[in-house]
């Protein structure tokens, strides 16, 4: 795939070739920024799917406002900032302040006179770590009630006249709809062009209501995961699916001492009386229901945590969570949040340049398709080729194949194979499962072996067809590693070779 030097350098040939278009020259220099900006990664999917939540839960503070207010139906911006801010970018392009607000406890965001049918975008600077290298993109449902704000995530994600406004997209599912399916091919053909899903990975949503708060709804849900992952690789239309209980993700990251204090007061209330109390959250609520814990208190666990996430703790604290950040940290792990985190790192953060320059390079084909020079035909005809250029969409779609347990492979080949595609970071020496110290020979000399074992692995006899093929993969990763080594060692060692570099 393209770098984003590689990238420039066709922007700058484009920029020549399109000079007498002012409209083009306009829409390079903006595709000539975001090479410039952190990855633009947008959650998405049907109304009530719970992306806010998410969100919330991936950047570990409550930014994004969950209630169905004016704010939740509008296109929102998340970025880093030294201190929070959020501004309307409204129909009649003035920029106008908007203040945060706090009440009981719930970020808003304080519209004023305005309504959203009459503000285009939110942006939202905000000090997190999670924004440093990634633009969070919250859109209104795709199914939205009104065809209006689901026009505006549309108008994102999948325009009729030009380049998608984000890298990649995490897309919430609460059940596979056709709908989804649609949407999901929209947004393939839009961000990956005529390579596909480049950057998109599927989120079964609010995955602890599939098995109505019980202790056994992630494996409910895993179990949905693992059907719909089936579906969509079938289809192209993925490259990953995993369950996540948003909300009790988000509880977990943003848990408070005195919230683990009523937790471990729950965990040494006899069983009976517990799961009495939990039938409902309403009853669980109610002032004469486990007088020894203040009802507002029990009020505000059933709001950030749910029954399932209540029923997790307390079994954890009974297990031997003793204390709130070890009750955290295992809250985090069973939500599925972990997971996720480490495929958005792995497919979109550590991947970015890819993402960037992939996006620019269908913008740059779009533009340069509409003009009738030869110059405009000939750099277009560049562009194509660096396109073409799909080993990382495989390496992509490879690691959601298993992820999915949809290779035939002993265990230790697949997890072998799982390190040299990326699956564990892109680096050389990860790849290769070498220290960061590691001299270029014996990066190079190792890889040059890989591509040997697993040349030798896809031409078996008795080998599958899917097997065969994700071999092949892995041959082109290690001959890939060996080019990118090439410079390093043709000037004599690891004089400005850098083991992170790409």
């Amino acid at each position: 795939m393209a770098g984003v030097d590689r990238a420039r350098s066709l922007l700058d040939a484009a920029r020549t070739a399109l000079a007498d278009d002012p409209h083009a020259r306009a829409e390079l220099d903006v595709c000539d920024h975001r090479l410039y900006q952190p990855v633009r990664v947008a959650l998405a999917g049907s109304l009530k799917a719970g992306k806010s939540t998410l969100l919330n839960a991936l950047v570990g503070q409550d930014i994004a406002p969950t209630d169905a207010t004016e704010c939740t139906r509008v296109v929102t911006w998340y970025r880093n900032g030294r201190s929070p801010s959020v501004t309307a970018h409204v129909d009649d392009g003035r920029a106008v302040p908007i203040p945060v607000t706090r009440v009981d406890g719930r970020l808003g965001f304080d519209f004023g006179r305005l309504t959203a049918d009459r503000v285009d975008r939110l942006d939202v600077e905000w000090p997190a770590r999670a924004l440093h290298s990634t633009t969070i993109v919250d859109t209104p449902g795709t199914a939205s009630l009104s065809t209006e704000l689901s026009a505006s995530t549309i108008r994102l994600l999948t325009p009729d006249d030009g380049q998608s406004g984000v890298d990649a997209v995490v897309y919430l599912l609460r059940s596979l709809t056709a709908t989804d399916t649609a949407m999901l091919r929209r947004i393939g053909t839009a961000i990956g062009g005529s390579s596909g899903p480049l950057g998109v990975i599927g989120v079964v949503s609010r995955a602890d209501e599939l098995g109505a708060g019980r202790m056994d709804a992630m494996i409910s849900a895993h179990q949905i995961a693992g059907r719909f992952a089936g579906e969509l690789e079938r289809t192209g239309l993925c490259q990953a699916v995993v369950p996540v209980a948003g909300l009790l993700a988000l509880g977990a990251r943003t848990l408070r001492e005195v919230e683990y204090r009523a937790l471990a007061q729950l965990a040494s209330t006899p069983g009976p009386d517990l799961e009495s109390a939990l039938l409902t959250m309403d009853r669980f609520s109610r002032p004469d229901i486990l007088p020894h814990i203040p009802a507002g208190l029990r009020r505000s666990l059933a709001e950030r945590f749910g029954a399932f996430g209540i029923r997790m703790a307390v079994t954890l604290i009974r297990f031997g969570a003793t204390s709130s950040s070890a009750l955290a940290a295992e809250l985090v792990e069973r939500s599925g949040l972990s997971e996720l985190g480490a495929i958005i790192d792995t497919q979109f953060a550590q991947r970015a340049d890819q993402l960037k320059s992939h996006s620019a390079l269908v913008t740059l084909d779009h533009l340069l398709g509409r003009s009738p020079s030869s110059r405009a035909r000939e750099v277009r005809a560049a562009v194509r080729r660096e396109l073409a250029d799909v080993h990382g969409f495989r390496e992509l779609r490879l690691l959601g194949t298993i992820r999915a347990g949809g290779l035939d492979l002993p265990q230790d080949q697949i997890g072998e194979l799982t390190r040299l595609i990326g699956g564990s970071g892109i680096d050389p020496t990860t790849r290769l499962g070498f220290p960061p110290t590691a001299d270029v020979y014996s990066l190079r000399d190792a890889a040059i072996d890989s591509a040997r074992l697993w040349r030798a692995r896809a031409t078996h006899p008795l080998i599958a067809p899917a097997s065969a093929s994700a071999c092949q993969v892995a041959v082109r990763s290690a001959e890939g590693i060996v080019a990118q080594l090439g410079d390093a060692v043709r000037t004599g060692g690891n004089e400005g070779f850098s083991a992170g570099s790409r």
